[in-house]
Order: structure tokens, then C-alpha cells, then sequence
């Protein structure tokens, strides 16, 4: 059985194959101002990693992410939320908590011994403590992403950052800058702020471990750091990217979907299967 799981998120879109047990994962893409065109682009990368000339020969497909719902090619769609807790469960079932920090919102969820989520929290009114957050104080402080990840740059006497809001963070940096205030106290008070809001939004949900990070950000070590920090637990490192957490969730609940589909016999099937959003 093949089946796909698309994740076409705020910033970013990925696509995984999921052929018996094995994970394909595509290739992360911006997005598009065109959700369809950008779902088709990152399915048709998976598809050629995987072997395949046509989303035709996939069994079933599951979509996620903001732009879910213009994916046309699925066969269903399922909220972030749900895919994400799958995902991570899938490839590290002793997951219970997960946070997502993608590129406009933050989200945390406890998780079930069944991979089902049990609880969620979301901040997705405001860019602070998101991957807009850190795009904007890379550019600030001409270090790139990289250099606001780096453990190079994890200092032990952090700035203080206190605006919660980005646009007041941000003249508050610059200001640190013009004080000169060594860059990597500054980084790691802008790693501290988001992992204080993180840490918020994971309390509200219970923090058991294992305690994972999936979304953009999770490529922010210096974050991860800074949040183990706040937290007093490890962050789990995932063996499967951590980017690809929604594809590969949407991609097992059509792996489910499929093998619940050939269960049932022929004559009760319906002519098509549906699109729909599920919670």
C-alpha cells in the first residue's frame, strides 16, 4: 500500500510517500501565494523521491496545514493539531508532549499512549514566539538563522527581552545593539523570551515526558536550549525531521484510511470517497 500526507503550513510546505513502513520524505518548499500550486509542487517531489510519476498511484491521500482545504488532489483533510501528534507519535511512540513553532503560530499538545491528542494550546494571534519572531531579529542583527540556532552564541548572561509584542521586540534589540550589548547575550535573550511564552503554552497542556519539537523552529537549537532550560526537561530529538511531522501524521491517517477502505467489501463502498476537514 502507497499513501502520501501533504502539510502545506504558513510559510512552508512538505509531502511524504509512505510506502508499507517506509518514510519518503519530499522536499520543504516556500509556499506559494497559490495553496493548490504549492500543494501539487511539494507532492510532485515526494512522488519523484519515491519513484512515482503520478499522485494516481498513491492509494489514498491525507492533506494539512493552513492551506489544506485548496489541496485538491486529497482525498481528505485533517487539522494540524491531530497530524502533527500523529506524526510524532508514529515515529516515536513514547511521545506526550508535543510544541509546534511554525512560521506564524505556536501550538502545544499532550498526547495519548495511542497517539491521539489529548489536550491542545494555541497562539496564533501574535508573530512573537513564532518563525516570523526569529526572520525578523535575524535580519536585526545580521546573523542569518544560523546564528541565532547556534550553541556558539548561548551566553550566561542573557539580554532581558521584555515586549511581547514582535514590533516592540524588535526596537528593543535594535536598541540593545546600539548599546552594545554582545550579540550573544542578545541572542540568547531572544531565545529565553520565546521559550518562556512556549513554555506557557506547554504547561497549559501538562508537560510528561517524552517531550518533543516539531515545526520550523525546531532547527533552532539554541530555542531547544533555551526551552529545556525553562521547562527543566530534555527536548527528545526525533529520528525523523522534525519539519515533516505533519506530512508524515496526514500521512498515516491515510494509511489508515486505505486499509479501513479495502476492509470493507465492494458492494458497500461508496462511489467516491469525499473530501471533508476533520477535526
Amino acid at each position: 500500500m502507497i499513501v502520501g500526507g501533504v502539510d502545506i503550513g504558513s510559510t512552508t510546505a512538505k509531502a511524504v510517500v509512505l510506502r508499507g513502513d517506509e518514510i519518503i520524505l519530499g522536499t520543504i518548499l516556500r509556499v506559494t501565494t497559490k495553496p493548490e500550486h504549492t500543494a501539487n509542487l511539494a507532492m510532485e517531489e515526494a512522488l519523484k523521491k519515491a519513484g512515482l510519476s503520478s499522485v494516481q498511484e498513491l492509494d489514498y491521500v491525507v492533506a494539512t496545514g493552513y492551506g489544506r482545504q485548496k489541496t485538491t488532489f486529497a482525498n481528505e483533510n485533517i487539522s494540524e493539531i491531530s497530524c502533527h501528534a500523529r506524526g510524532a507519535w508514529h515515529v516515536c511512540p513514547s511521545v506526550r508532549t508535543i510544541i509546534d513553532i511554525g512560521g506564524q503560530d505556536c501550538k502545544s499538545m499532550s498526547v495519548t499512549e495511542k497517539g491521539t491528542v489529548a489536550g491542545f494550546e494555541m497562539n496564533d494571534r501574535c508573530a512573537a514566539g513564532t518563525g516570523r519572531f526569529f526572520d525578523v531579529m535575524a535580519k536585526v542583527l545580521t546573523c542569518g538563522y544560523d546564528g541565532i540556532s547556534s550553541l556558539q552564541n548561548v551566553s550566561e548572561t542573557p539580554a532581558h527581552i521584555t515586549s511581547q509584542c514582535s514590533v516592540f521586540a524588535e526596537s528593543e534589540v535594535i536598541s540593545l545593539v546600539n548599546n552594545d550589548v554582545p550579540l550573544a547575550d542578545i541572542i540568547t535573550g531572544i531565545n529565553l523570551s520565546v521559550a518562556g511564552r512556549a513554555g506557557g503554552l506547554l504547561r497549559r497542556v501538562g508537560v510528561k515526558s517524552d517531550v518533543v519539537m516539531t515545526g520550523g523552529c525546531s532547527r533552532n537549537a539554541g530555542l531547544i536550549h533555551a526551552l529545556e532550560k525553562a521547562l527543566g526537561v530534555p527536548i527528545l530529538m526525533l529520528p525523523v525531521d522534525p519539519q515533516f511531522m505533519g506530512a508524515v501524521g496526514a500521512a498515516v491517517f491515510a494509511r489508515d484510511k486505505a486499509t479501513a477502505a479495502k476492509a470493507v467489501p465492494v458492494a458497500t463502498q461508496p462511489a467516491k470517497e469525499a473530501s471533508h476537514g476533520t477535526v
